[in-house]
C-alpha cells in the first residue's frame, strides 16, 4: 500500500508539473497573439514588423516562463517567424553563420578541454595554495581563480559550477563544515562569495558569460559601437578589480564564517597539486592553447587579429594533437545548445531592431525623460536595467528584452554612444548576483544547501549597492580617461 501511494504522489506531482507547463506555454503564446492582434501597430510600423515585434516578445516571455528548456523556446520562436512573417528562411537561420556564435561555441568547447585535462582545476589549486591561509584569502582565491579563468571560458556555469564550486565545498568540508547547523563555520560565507564574485568575472572580459558576444553585436546595431574583446578588458579592468577587491570583504563581513583562520586549506592544495603530479602532455598543451588563445582575444585591439579565427585556431591544435577528442566535443551538450540558442537571438535581436520597434519605444520613454540631463536619464536608466533583473532568470533575456530599447534611448536624449553602450552592457552582468535565480550558477549552489534565502538577498542587495557605486563612479571616470566617451 505504501509503494502504491508514493507511485500516485509521484503521478500527481508528474501532472501538475505537466499541467503548469502547458499553462505557461498557453501564456507564451498569448504574449503573441495581445500584442500581435490586440495591440494596434504603432505608426511607422508596417503589420510584418509588429508581428515579429509580437514573436519577439513572446519568445523572451518564453524564456522567462520556461514552459520548455531555453533552445526549444527559440527554435520555436524562429520557426513562426517563417509562418507568420514574409521572412525567408535564410534571413531567419543566418544568425547561425555569425562568426560571435561560432567564438562562443570554439571557446565552450576548448572550456572542456581545460577541465577534462586538469589546467583549470590546478590554476583554482594554485590560487588556494597560495592565497588560503585565512577563510577571508580562501574568498579572494576563489575570486580571482574565477577571473583568470574567465578570460577564455564563457561560461559562468562551467567555471564557477564546474570548477571552484567543487574546491569550495571540499575546503569547507574540511572544516566539517556541510549544509545546516555547520554551514555558518566556513561554507556560508564561501558560496556567497563565490556567486558574487562570478558576477563580476563576467563583467570584465567579453568572454566572461556568452551573452556578452550577443551584447557587442547589439551595440553595434543599436548605437554604431564596436566593441572588441580589447576594448572591453581595457574598460572593465579597474572597476573589475576594486569590485573584485571589495565583493569578498564585504561577504565576510556581513556573513563572518566562525572559522577565520584556515591553515588545512593551503595543505589540502598541495596535496591535491601532489596527487595530480607534474603536468603532462595534453594538459600543457592546454595550457599553452589556453595563454595563447587569451593573449591574442586581449590584443586584438592592437593586433588587428579576427577572435573567431583565433578561436577556431586554438580549437583545431586541441583537435590534432588529442588534446580534445572529437567524440567527447560532441558530447558537450551545453556548448551545442548555447549554439543553437544564441543563432537564434542573434536573428532575434537583428530583426527587431529592423522592425523599428525599439527606437518607438526609446522615443516613448524619452518623451517621459527628456527634460532631465542626459547624464542623469542614463544613472536612472542603468538602476532601473539592474533592478529589473529581479523579474528575470536569466541575464541573455534580460539583455535581449531591454539592452537596445535603453541604448537607443539614451544617444537620443544625447548621452555619449560609448557611455550608453559599457554602461548597460557591464552592468548586465553584475545583477545577477540579486537573486538565487539570477543565472545558471544561481540554482547550482544554491542547491549546495549552505545558504539560506534570507542572506542570499540581503547579501545581493547590499553587492549591487557596492558594485554600481563602482562601476558609475569609478567605471565612469575610468571610460572618460581611456577615451570611451
Amino acid at each position: 500500500m505504501p509503494a502504491r501511494l508514493a507511485g500516485w504522489r509521484e503521478l500527481n506531482k508528474k501532472e501538475t508539473r505537466e499541467t503548469r507547463q502547458w499553462w505557461r506555454l498557453a501564456a507564451t503564446v498569448g504574449v503573441y497573439l495581445v500584442v500581435a492582434h490586440v495591440f494596434p501597430a504603432p505608426a511607422g510600423i508596417t503589420p510584418s514588423a509588429w508581428r515579429t515585434t509580437g514573436v519577439f516578445l513572446a519568445t523572451i516571455a518564453g524564456l522567462m516562463l520556461q514552459p520548455l528548456p531555453g533552445t526549444v523556446v527559440v527554435v520555436l520562436g524562429l520557426t513562426a517567424l517563417v509562418w507568420i512573417t514574409d521572412l525567408p528562411m535564410s534571413r531567419v537561420l543566418s544568425g547561425f553563420a555569425s562568426p560571435l556564435v561560432w567564438l562562443v561555441l570554439a571557446a565552450m568547447l576548448m572550456s572542456r578541454a581545460l577541465k577534462d585535462t586538469g589546467v583549470a582545476r590546478r590554476i583554482a589549486l594554485l590560487f588556494v595554495h597560495r592565497f588560503g591561509q585565512t577563510s577571508l584569502g580562501i574568498s579572494y582565491a576563489l575570486t580571482f581563480t574565477d577571473i583568470t579563468l574567465a578570460a577564455g571560458i564563457p561560461s559562468i556555469t562551467a567555471r564557477s559550477g564546474g570548477i571552484v564550486l567543487p574546491i569550495a565545498r571540499n575546503i569547507a568540508e574540511l572544516y566539517q563544515s556541510t549544509p545546516g547547523r555547520t554551514a555558518p563555520l566556513l561554507g556560508t560565507s564561501l558560496m556567497i562569495t563565490l556567486y558574487q564574485s562570478s558576477a563580476v568575472a563576467c563583467a570584465m572580459f567579453i568572454t566572461g558569460q556568452a551573452s556578452n558576444v550577443l551584447a557587442a553585436r547589439l551595440a553595434q546595431d543599436a548605437a554604431g559601437v564596436t566593441v572588441t574583446a580589447t576594448s572591453w578588458f581595457v574598460a572593465g579592468l579597474v572597476p573589475g578589480l576594486l569590485s573584485a577587491l571589495a565583493i569578498p570583504w564585504l561577504v565576510h563581513r556581513m556573513v563572518p564564517p566562525v572559522i577565520s583562520s584556515t591553515p588545512a586549506a593551503p595543505q589540502f592544495a598541495s596535496l591535491e597539486l601532489e596527487r595530480m603530479g607534474a603536468m603532462g602532455r595534453r594538459e600543457g598543451i592546454a595550457l599553452v592553447v589556453f595563454v595563447a588563445v587569451a593573449g591574442l582575444w586581449l590584443t586584438s585591439g592592437w593586433s588587428g587579429l579576427d577572435v573567431t579565427l583565433v578561436a577556431l585556431g586554438g580549437l583545431c591544435v586541441l583537435l590534432v594533437t588529442g588534446t580534445l577528442d572529437w567524440d567527447v566535443a560532441l558530447k558537450e551538450r551545453s556548448a551545442w545548445d548555447i549554439y543553437v540558442w544564441y543563432g537564434g537571438l542573434f536573428t532575434l535581436g537583428e530583426l527587431l531592431n529592423e522592425t523599428g520597434s525599439t527606437k518607438v519605444f526609446a522615443e516613448w520613454v524619452g518623451m517621459h525623460l527628456g527634460g532631465l540631463p542626459w547624464f542623469t536619464a542614463l544613472l536612472l536608466s542603468v538602476v532601473i536595467f539592474f533592478y529589473a533583473h529581479y523579474a528575470f532568470a536569466s541575464i541573455t533575456a534580460h539583455l535581449l528584452a531591454m539592452f537596445s530599447p535603453f541604448v537607443v534611448m539614451l544617444v537620443g536624449l544625447g548621452a555619449p554612444p560609448g557611455l550608453a553602450v559599457y554602461g548597460i552592457a557591464c552592468v548586465a552582468n553584475l545583477t545577477a548576483g540579486l537573486t538565487h535565480y539570477g543565472t545558471t550558477t544561481g540554482p547550482i549552489v544554491f542547491a549546495e544547501g549552505y545558504v539560506g534565502l534570507r542572506d542570499w538577498w540581503r547579501v545581493g542587495l547590499a553587492a549591487s549597492v557596492v558594485n554600481l557605486a563602482i562601476w558609475i563612479g569609478v567605471g565612469f571616470a575610468w571610460w572618460r580617461a581611456i577615451g570611451i566617451w
